[in-house]
Formats: structure tokens, sequence, C-alpha cells
């Protein structure tokens, strides 16, 4: 976990930093600066858009009375996408703006479900435990 934390934290605001003075040097400041406001602007118009759909959905299923487990997944992903979009530089960028398409964000929630299903598997097997009765020592 806390290599996964100095992974966020630490390399990817210096990758992105890197990949801005470089995409800088090759075309200029202004227009740099310029294709970062685009894709933060553009990913918020989506992020709202697909935030729509997801409550929508949301609604539709509560009112059906059916659990909506997977629409929450999709919120928590388009909510993650739109935090990415704020972030200013391209691979954060790319990583949210991939995730307001519903083939990939579906993608993406099969696999955060298939991971955690895993763990809970194994998990219930650290759980099971034999316990033995032993007589007390009568010395």
């Amino acid at each position: 976990m806390l290599g996964r934390l100095f992974l966020a934290f630490t390399i990817i605001p210096l990758v992105e930093f890197y990949l801005l003075i470089e995409v800088g040097k090759r075309i200029g400041t202004g227009p740099t600066i310029l294709i970062v406001l685009i894709t933060g602007w553009a990913g918020a118009v989506l992020a709202r858009r697909e935030g729509w759909r997801v409550f929508t959905k949301f609604q539709s299923e509560v009112a059906a009375m059916r659990m909506p487990g997977d629409i929450i997944l999709e919120g928590v992903l388009v909510l993650a996408s739109g935090l990415l979009l704020i972030t200013p530089g391209f691979l954060t960028d790319i990583f949210g703006l991939s995730l307001l398409v519903p083939p990939v964000r579906a993608k993406v929630a099969k696999r955060i479900r298939e991971h955690y299903a895993k763990k809970m598997r194994v998990q219930q097997g650290i759980i099971d435990v034999e316990v033995i009765d032993q007589e007390p020592d009568d010395r």
C-alpha cells in the first residue's frame, strides 16, 4: 500500500511534469497550456454527462427495487475520472477520458469486481478456524 501511495503522489506527478516540459519544448508553452485547458474542459463536460447517465441508471434501479451495486461502482469510476481530469497532465487526462467511455469503464469495473472477489475468497479461507477443546492440566 505504501508503494502505491508513493507511486501515486511522487512518481506520477514527476512523469506528468516531465511530459509537460517536453511537449512544451516541442510545440511551445501556449499550445501546451491550451491543450491542458481543452482536455480539462472536455473532460468536465463528459464527466458531467456520464455522471448524470449513471445517476439516472441508479435511480431507475432503486425505483425497480433492485440492488444498484454495479451502478455504484460505475459512479465511483466516473468520479475517479473527474479527479484525474482536473489533475493537470497528459497521462492523467488519458486515463480520465478513457474511464468516461462506457465500454472501457465496464471492463475496468469487471476487473475490479474480479479482483475483490478473489480477495474475499482468500480471506474466507483465513477466517475458517478449527477450535480444539483441550482439557486443563490436573497436576
